[in-house]
């Protein structure tokens, strides 16, 4: 049976020029007290894909897993993907600096007790997937492949049908309420498969302002803020807190408060999950 769950979800951390670094000691002070099953960072971790960079992010993703098991994917701007634009000199030499410090795997997995994550690839920088009709999407939309969502969708099959099942992905899967923007080309048929895959709940960002949302009636959506100084529209950075019960998928938006220095438990969004767990009869009768 599915337990209680509490997930934290951090993206878009962008350490470099534009890292708010007031935001990043206050989220490593803050993390530990929420004492989460498990911590996910949907990329961006980097700004200019330096080596600087990559090893602050190192430094972050180590202390978190200090309090719980952690999962990283890479979003665009930790691919170089000049070394090799349309894979041309192959797909390795785009992932070489992500690769040193955080390894081989860029979609990992994690597996705890009533819970699979699963990472998904989706920042391929200019790739002919990614391509639109739009220059300002070069280097910068996503894509995510049919081979990706099979391969995820095969991962949860054999996880079993009593897991709550997580998808960690970097671009936004619904569009951005500011921006209008989707992070994926071919974003409806990337819809048909996510929901496809089975899963419970897809984690996201890229788009720098939170969300929650569904995909046909039943998967939940999370998309986080960003931790530096390019949130949308002059807002308050988010990140993300998602707790799972037996029959509900609450993501609430934690804020950043200047002039405080630290972060407020805001608004919270429920929603019914896809594959609830029964109540015991005992429970169903007290209930009705």
């Amino acid at each position: 049976m599915v337990r209680d769950l509490t997930i934290v979800h951090l993206s878009d951390l962008h350490f470099g020029g534009v890292a708010d670094l007031a935001q990043i000691e206050a989220l490593e002070s803050l993390v530990p007290t929420i004492e989460p099953d498990v911590i996910a960072l949907s990329g961006d971790l980097t700004q200019r894909a330096r080596h600087g960079e990559f090893q602050r992010a190192r430094a972050l993703v180590r202390q978190f897993r200090d309090t719980a098991p952690t999962l990283v994917v890479p979003g665009n701007h930790d691919v170089i993907w000049w070394r090799s634009p349309f894979s041309i000199a192959g797909p390795r030499a785009k992932y070489e600096k992500y690769r040193q410090y955080f390894g081989e795997e860029l979609t990992p997995t994690l597996e705890l007790p009533g819970l699979f994550l699963a990472g998904a690839l989706t920042a391929y920088g200019v790739a002919v997937g990614s391509l639109t009709p739009n220059l300002r999407d070069l280097a910068v939309k996503g894509h995510l492949p049919k081979s990706e969502t099979d391969r995820v969708a095969k991962l949860f099959a054999r996880a079993g049908n009593d897991v709550f099942k997580v998808i960690v992905l970097h671009h936004n899967i619904m569009r951005g309420h500011l921006s209008q923007r989707m992070g994926l080309a071919r974003w409806p048929e990337a819809h048909r498969r996510l929901v496809a895959t089975g899963a419970d709940l897809v984690l996201c960002g890229h788009d720098h302002q939170e969300g929650a949302d569904q995909l046909d009636g039943g998967l939940t959506i999370s998309t986080t803020g960003t931790l530096s100084t390019r949130m949308r529209g002059g807002r308050p950075s988010v990140f993300n807190l998602i707790k799972v019960d037996h029959q509900a998928v609450h993501v609430q938006f934690v804020r950043w408060e200047s002039g405080a220095g630290m972060f407020r438990f805001s608004d919270t969004h429920s929603f019914a999950k896809r594959h609830p767990v029964a109540l015991p009869a005992a429970a169903e009768s007290r209930a009705g």
